[in-house]
C-alpha cells in the first residue's frame, strides 16, 4: 500500500519534512508548550518522571496497538492510554493502561472529550 508523502513541518520557517504535524524537534517544543501553559498544575503533577518510566516500560512490553490488534491489524503502539482517566480516579496501574497507536489514541481522546474538549 502506498504511503502518504511527507509534508513540511508546521513550525514557522522550518523546512523539514515529516509524516505528522511537526518534525521531531518541533514536536518536542509543542509538547513542552502544551504541558507548561495549557495543562493545569494538578495534571502536570500526575504526569511526571514516574509516569514516563511506567509508560516506557508498558510500551516496551506491549509494542502493538491493542485496538488495531482486535481488528486484525499490526500497528506499532506509540502512546499509552488510561482506560479510566486519572481525573476520574484512574491510576497508573497496568490494568488501567492500554497501548495504542496515535490514531486510535486520538479517536478515543476526542470521543471522551479529553485534551480537545
Amino acid at each position: 500500500m502506498p504511503r502518504k508523502p511527507k509534508c513540511p513541518c508546521s513550525y514557522p520557517n522550518c523546512k523539514e519534512l515529516t509524516n505528522g504535524r511537526f518534525c521531531e524537534e518541533h514536536q518536542k517544543l509543542s509538547e513542552q508548550h502544551y504541558n507548561k501553559y495549557q495543562r493545569d498544575p494538578e495534571t502536570r503533577k500526575r504526569y511526571g518522571w514516574s509516569w514516563k518510566r511506567i509508560r516506557d516500560r508498558y510500551i516496551r512490553n506491549n509494542s502493538l496497538c491493542e485496538m488495531c490488534l482486535k481488528k486484525g491489524k499490526l500497528t506499532p503502539a506509540q502512546e499509552v492510554h488510561h482506560i479510566k482517566p486519572l481525573s476520574k480516579g484512574g491510576t497508573h496501574d497496568e490494568k488501567n493502561l492500554m497501548a495504542l497507536c496515535s490514531s486510535c489514541h486520538s479517536t478515543i481522546t476526542a470521543r471522551e472529550g479529553g485534551r480537545w474538549g
